[in-house]
């Protein structure tokens, strides 16, 4: 079952290194293909770090997940969990 879902990103600096490494870390640990897209640009694999950073997502920015496999629904509330998180936050603490 392929599933889709549109975020807000929530970090203060978009998906830079930390947050862009927790999020295709998650997302190569699901097990299942997920793909991220800007706006209405290219897919990328979601687990690939570099293809994410690639993206230049910034905070504000809305991205697409798509997900395919019998636990799409809950990746994709898992790392939807991760976009919306300000990670940024404490950084500096």
């Amino acid at each position: 079952m392929t599933v889709s879902r549109t975020v807000r990103i929530g970090s203060s600096h978009g998906l830079h290194a930390r947050p862009a490494k927790l999020f295709a870390q998650a997302a190569k640990d699901s097990g299942i293909p997920v793909t991220i897209a800007k706006d209405s640009g290219k897919a990328v694999n979601a687990a690939s770090i570099l293809g994410v950073i690639a993206l230049a997502i910034e905070h504000g920015d809305y991205v697409t997940l798509t997900a395919d496999g019998d636990s799409a629904e809950n990746v994709l509330d898992t790392l939807t969990e991760l976009l919306t998180t300000d990670h940024d936050q404490d950084a500096g603490a």
